[in-house]
């Protein structure tokens, strides 16, 4: 049996996903950083240089909450429509907007779908485009376009058509050298008709007879007020049909647009008679052969009533940006290798999905005394328990260690059980690198962070602040190590393809 997943599908998907951040009964999404610790072949696969890619599995998403450093909500205000990137260069081929490319009829590019061909392109403007007509599948020619019009424009060879344009804080937030946001200008909108026609895909045949015509083009469509439908001008030049484009009296283009097509066609061999005395034309083009001229169907709505649909919108993307620590909860004093996205975690001990800013998600302990300084990324161990763990990152100022106890790295498990032992009581912790070492206080208390935020320990330490392994985890992605630091800022950008 023969199915595919449609375009429609991907896009109402999409844009459920979209509204979910807006609902009555919405979602609440967290961005997540973790993997304070290299990638090695011995444990998760690949390196630091060659990160691996993520399995769906439940092991793989274990494993990213044991690693999980802290997490931040994600608001409807992060995220947009986006699409892939294609910048405008002359001397491009782009292919042309058609209703109907498959396996048999492939675009210029050779792409079975019109989505996946290359019918639009951004300019250095940040003003996006739809080509109606790539010129018989030519290279663009010409100066970079800056029409913002509604009405399609002849340009480099090419009909072409202004979507929209992608405003200066958006460009700031959303642009990629991959992606780029999409939106739909309410102008353009508002000036689209459903089921004009406003192209036509032209084999130029010969022996036909020169001169101009005017043709029906047949179907379901209508003109405005009238029956007679949508009208084509022909122009035939040395015996042949001359291609579509937009120059006046020199070529084949769309007299009358009509409305409310999804089929049409042009028939070359019959009589052209028309009641309007404007149009003066022979009643039939000649005797040539080759010819064709075909009728290309404008999306539901028109060109341009969405660009988000008419251009492939599938994509939603989120820009999340990590300025510092974020109230303490993130650390700027260890790197991350790993993003991803929960959806609706709970509360550490708790079923209460968690609706805060940020959230912390290493374990923390107050040290009573130390000695020496605890480095990021050494092990830990805490002799009399058999626990072991391994440092993201010590507070000499306010006597904390965060740590991480990895389970798959062997790290919370003990020695000779095997069994999963946590750090407790007063027992000594030493660095396994450093040689610090630091008795944990038994004391319950809130301490006062940099942030000004408050930390509260229950005899001494304080567990992750969401509950492990709860919500969905939709997203996640391995990326090479980065550093962070107390005066930086990350904006970090999650591309969702459906």
């Amino acid at each position: 049996m023969s199915a595919i997943i449609t375009e429609k599908f991907r896009q109402h998907n999409a844009n459920q996903f979209f509204e979910s951040f807006t609902e009555t009964a919405l979602n609440k999404y967290y961005l997540f950083l973790g993997k304070a610790t290299p990638f090695t072949s011995s444990t998760t696969g690949g390196s630091d240089g060659i990160p691996p890619i993520p399995g769906d599995s439940p092991q793989e998403e274990f494993r990213a909450w044991d690693a999980m450093l802290a997490a931040k909500n994600i608001t409807s205000t992060d995220i947009t429509f986006a699409l892939p990137r294609r910048n405008w260069s002359n001397g491009t081929i782009y292919d042309m907007y058609q209703h109907n490319y498959n396996s048999d009829t492939t675009s210029t590019s050779g792409a079975t779908n019109l989505y996946d061909s290359t019918f639009f392109f951004m300019t250095s403007d940040y003003n996006v485009y739809k080509v109606l007509d790539n010129n018989g599948g030519a290279a663009y020619n010409g100066a970079e376009p800056t029409d913002t019009s509604n009405s399609p424009v002849a340009i480099g060879g090419y009909v072409i058509k202004y979507m929209y344009t992608i405003s200066q804080s958006d460009s700031s937030k959303y642009l990629t050298t991959d992606f780029i946001p999409v939106s739909t200008n309410s102008t353009v909108s508002a000036a689209a008709t459903d089921g004009a026609i406003e192209s036509l895909k032209v084999t130029a045949g010969s022996g036909y007879t020169d001169g101009t015509y005017y043709a029906a083009i047949y179907g379901d469509g209508t003109s405005a007020g009238t029956s007679s439908g949508a009208i084509v001008r022909i122009t035939i030049a040395s015996g042949s049909i001359v291609s579509f484009g937009l120059t006046a009296g020199t070529d084949t283009t769309i007299h009358a647009a009509g409305a409310g097509y999804t089929f049409g066609y042009i028939n070359l061999g019959s009589s052209f008679t028309f009641s309007d005395t404007a149009l003066s034309s022979s009643s039939s083009i000649g005797s040539g052969t080759g010819g064709a001229i075909e009728v290309i169907i404008s999306p539901n709505g028109g060109h341009g009533f969405s660009a988000i649909t008419e251009l492939g919108g599938h994509y939603i993307m989120s820009a999340t940006t990590l300025t510092a620590a974020e109230g303490d909860d993130f650390t700027a004093g260890n790197d991350f290798r790993t993003v991803g996205l929960i959806a609706d975690p709970t509360l550490f001990g708790t079923t209460t999905v968690a609706t805060g800013s940020t959230f912390r998600q290493s374990y923390v302990v107050k040290l009573a005394t130390y000695s020496g300084t605890f480095e990021p990324d050494e092990v830990i161990t805490q002799a009399s328990t058999g626990a072991s763990g391994k440092v993201v990152e010590f507070d000499p100022t306010l006597n904390l260690l965060y740590y991480q106890q990895e389970s798959f790295k062997g790290f919370g498990t003990n020695a000779t059980s095997g069994a999963y032992v946590a750090f407790s009581g007063a027992n000594l912790i030493t660095g396994g690198t450093s040689g610090a070492t630091g008795t944990p206080s038994t004391t319950t208390e809130s301490v006062t962070l940099a942030s000004g935020s408050t930390l509260s320990l229950t005899s001494g330490y304080a567990n992750p602040e969401l509950e492990a392994y709860s919500g969905n985890m939709i997203y996640l992605e391995n990326r090479k190590p980065i550093q962070r630091a107390s005066d930086q800022t990350e904006d970090i950008k999650i591309i969702i393809e459906f």
